[in-house]
């Protein structure tokens, strides 16, 4: 019997969010994302050390002050880790840019060329990276403007209301990052509830999303993040990306249900999902995620948190510089 990994993937694209080498390679994923926790979690390990010093060298050869050196470290860092991966998967890695620039448009556009420059003088073409960014207005703005003037493929992350999928859609980003088990933890929190699968408020949110962009033509990727269970991951079977963490990729290696599609294109056509617009409204944009509470918590959480491991993460290279 094909383990329900195996199944899935006859269905869906499967991404590893992980930023350790060795787990990524046993998994065979197509593509994988990394983000300021996970690579803080993978610089840990002994293994990674010459990535760091590598970083850290790096950093001090740019010159100019202390503050100037650990930002080109922290951006050597994320690449190194980057181009490693990119060793082990035969498709795209996602590269994230600062969390604590989720609203500055410019500064999201300046960070993202600077990282692509950097992969490009390792020889690495930006169409195997994707510029991970928050999905806040100035970040889908910025996003627009390094798809259609630069060619750089974008992931939106920290994806959790309507409204964000919407206008990206409209932007012509390549790929979305709705967190799926993010939002289950704000509906069992604020409900005292517990959810099955099929019910799991993250499921039905990220099936609208892509039951939306079939049903309007858009080519926008949609990548299901975040799992909690490999019960959420089961019923998106048939989403274009799933990007799950080692611990349930093992879960699905070693299980042998059958599994069968849960999305499809001809289900989502067979919606009636009515055409609305945000990127070009932003007061529209700014409203309805204020209406929503778990969208907007979540948002705002996720950025504090990506930002507070990004610090994390300069103050270990601060040591060393």
């Amino acid at each position: 019997m094909a383990s329900v990994l195996e199944q899935i993937k006859q269905y869906t694209t499967i991404v590893a969010d992980s930023g350790d080498f060795e787990t990524i390679a046993q998994y065979k994923p197509q593509d994988a994302t990394t983000n300021p926790s996970l690579i803080l979690a993978a610089s840990q390990k002994p293994q990674y050390a010459a990535l760091i010093e590598e970083a850290v060298a790096f950093g001090k050869a740019k010159g100019g002050n202390a503050e100037e050196q650990l930002e080109w470290a922290v951006d050597k860092l994320l690449v190194n880790f980057g181009k490693e991966i990119l060793k082990i998967v035969p498709g795209r890695v996602s590269t994230e840019v600062d969390a604590r620039l989720s609203f500055d448009a410019d500064a999201t556009i300046a960070k993202a060329l600077r990282l692509i420059k950097l992969y490009e003088e390792d020889s690495v073409s930006k169409d195997r990276i994707l510029i991970k960014i928050a999905s806040t207005w100035e970040g889908i703005q910025a996003a627009s403007v390094l798809e259609k003037e630069h060619g750089i493929h974008c992931n939106l992350t920290l994806l959790f209301g309507f409204p964000q999928a919407v206008a990206c859609a409209e932007a012509g980003i390549t790929l979305i990052s709705p967190f799926v088990g993010r939002i289950l933890d704000w509906y069992k929190k604020s409900t005292g509830k517990t959810f099955e699968s099929h019910e799991d408020p993250g499921v039905l949110s990220v099936t609208k999303i892509y039951n939306y962009y079939k049903q309007h033509g858009y080519n926008t990727i949609v990548m299901g993040a975040s799992f909690r269970n490999t019960g959420e991951i089961e019923e998106l079977a048939g989403c274009d990306f799933l990007t799950i963490s080692p611990a349930l990729l093992a879960e699905m290696q070693k299980d042998t249900k059958q599994l069968a599609p849960k999305l499809t294109v001809e289900k989502a056509k067979a919606e009636q999902l009515p055409k609305v617009e945000y990127f070009t409204n932003e007061k529209a944009f700014r409203w309805d995620m204020n209406e929503d509470a778990m969208a907007t918590e979540k948002l705002s959480e996720g950025i504090r948190n990506f930002a507070k491991d990004g610090r994390k993460l300069e103050d270990m290279l601060k040591e060393k510089l």
